[in-house]
């Protein structure tokens, strides 16, 4: 009776860790996509500055 218990304990933790790490690695895509958009967004706003100092320039 034991041995089923903690089996079933073994299996129940086994399974959340595995859930953990699947949140994890989710969140820690989500954080990366995010950081790729802004710097994505960041290098359209130089260039657009850049392009608008030139054009006043001339």
């Amino acid at each position: 009776m034991m041995r089923t218990v903690r089996s079933r304990a073994e299996a129940q933790f086994t399974a959340t860790q595995k859930k953990d790490e699947k949140a994890l690695k989710e969140k820690e895509k989500l954080k990366k996509d995010k950081a790729d958009q802004l710097k994505r967004l960041r290098t359209l706003r130089l260039d657009k500055e850049a392009a608008d100092k030139k054009a006043a320039e001339e």
